[in-house]
């Protein structure tokens, strides 16, 4: 075959003529990251993560072919912020609860938010009811975690050639549907093969779950020598040593497994207490402020009127607000009932469940107790917060980087398998 010499960010590589540009870069030391394209399959563009430019025009990159002088763009600053806005869509387009989800850990997406350094999404999540299928023979099909990459369409078939996936509907209904006769013929290793191809947990084996602990999974140490980059957290700097620094801390709708994980920064924290003061906190059962703090963490989101006021009370009283944990970036496990109408969720909690006193099945309604709110809400979105710790707990490492990055002047980053948010 014959070589032709292209660019790629005016760097000059070498290819066979006509190969995927996916390809070629990866040859070169350049990755193009992509979710559609697998192996053998024919490219069809419908990720839009390999986004590029060829002479100016934004395309998939998964589609194009290099030749002889052809020229790319592929890793400027506007590329990348487009890649990374399409991920984020991503994940607020369908309900991805990671924490939760079979397999994290396994997730070509999920992975893909960890090299683009997602700590939080620009968009709001939608949290649309979609369907969970679990009338296949063997599979299960969650809607929710469904990115309509094709990968299953193009390449799930049976022994006598018939596809067991395709797209049904049109628009934005358009989903991806099982044919259940011809996915009785799979056989079980047929089966376990549609659930790895899939980049997300959309297919699953029925009986069967990714069963490898932390750090055993594919992607928790894949890139184990990266080290993710801080460099955000200088917007807010804190330069006043005259005093100790000030620190503030609450759980809002969470499970307070945030702040298990700052105690788990263990003698850490007697060096922090050089340097801070704790006021208002679990930590020290300050019930009130008795002083403007400089940094507030929050942990959880809000589900309730309650959570409203103490939010609302600590962006008031604090210089620099940051969310910690899932819950309190986008509404985490919390937000699942996001999906569920509240007066279905309430009948169901209140009306519907069982209860040991008879004649008790009401809805709790008092002046003392919170109202809930139509939605598990995320911090950002009913007051400014200034920082984001991902995690579902962040590790306690991520929490002690952060801090520090705060109280002191230099570069921070922390190893790349701490930077997960699952």
């Amino acid at each position: 075959m014959e070589n032709v010499t292209f660019k790629i960010d005016g760097r000059d590589c070498i290819a066979e003529k006509g190969q995927n540009l996916i390809e070629a870069a990866k040859q070169n030391g350049i990755f193009i990251p992509t979710l559609c394209l697998f192996k053998h399959l024919n490219p069809i563009g419908s990720c839009r993560v390999c986004t590029v430019k060829s002479n100016g025009r934004s395309m998939a990159g998964c589609t194009l072919t290099v030749d002889e002088n052809m020229d790319f763009e592929v890793n400027t600053p506007e590329l990348l912020d487009t890649r990374k806005a399409i991920l984020e869509m991503m994940f607020v387009e369908g309900n991805h609860f990671c924490p939760s989800c079979e397999k994290s850990g396994d997730c070509q997406m999920q992975n893909l938010g960890y090299e683009t350094g997602i700590s939080h999404t620009r968009f709001p999540h939608l949290f649309v009811d979609r369907r969970v299928d679990a009338r296949p023979e063997r599979i299960v099909i969650n809607q929710n975690r469904c990115i309509k990459c094709k990968r299953c369409i193009e390449d799930i078939k049976t022994v006598d050639g018939y596809k067991v996936f395709n797209l049904t509907n049109r628009g934005n209904d358009t989903v991806v549907s099982v044919d259940y006769e011809q996915e009785a013929k799979l056989s079980e290793s047929e089966a376990a093969y549609a659930m790895h191809i899939c980049p997300t947990g959309s297919i699953l084996v029925k009986g069967k779950s990714f069963s490898k602990p932390f750090g055993d999974r594919q992607f928790d140490f894949i890139n184990a020598g990266k080290n993710v980059s801080l460099t955000d957290f200088k917007k807010n700097k804190i330069t006043n040593f005259n005093r100790k620094i000030r620190l503030a801390t609450t759980s809002l709708a969470g499970c307070f497994g945030c702040h298990m994980s700052l105690l788990d920064i263990d003698l850490g924290i007697l060096d922090l207490l050089e340097v801070i003061e704790i006021n208002k906190s679990p930590l020290t059962d300050i019930k009130q402020f008795s002083k403007r703090c400089d940094i507030g963490l929050i942990e959880g989101g809000c589900c309730n009127t309650d959570n409203i006021e103490v939010l609302r009370e600590f962006r008031k009283n604090c210089d620099i607000l940051v969310s910690v944990g899932e819950c309190a970036i986008w509404g985490g496990l919390p937000a699942i009932r996001n999906t569920i109408p509240l007066e279905e969720c309430l009948r169901e909690s209140y009306l519907d469940s069982m209860t040991s006193e008879e004649g008790e099945t009401i809805i709790p309604n008092h002046e003392d107790i919170p109202k809930i709110l139509n939605k598990v809400y995320s911090n950002h979105e009913v007051v400014k917060i200034d920082y984001h710790i991902p995690g579902c707990p962040p590790n306690a490492n991520h929490i002690w980087n952060v801090v520090k990055n705060l109280l002191f002047e230099g570069e921070h980053a922390i190893e790349f398998p701490e930077f997960k948010y699952d």
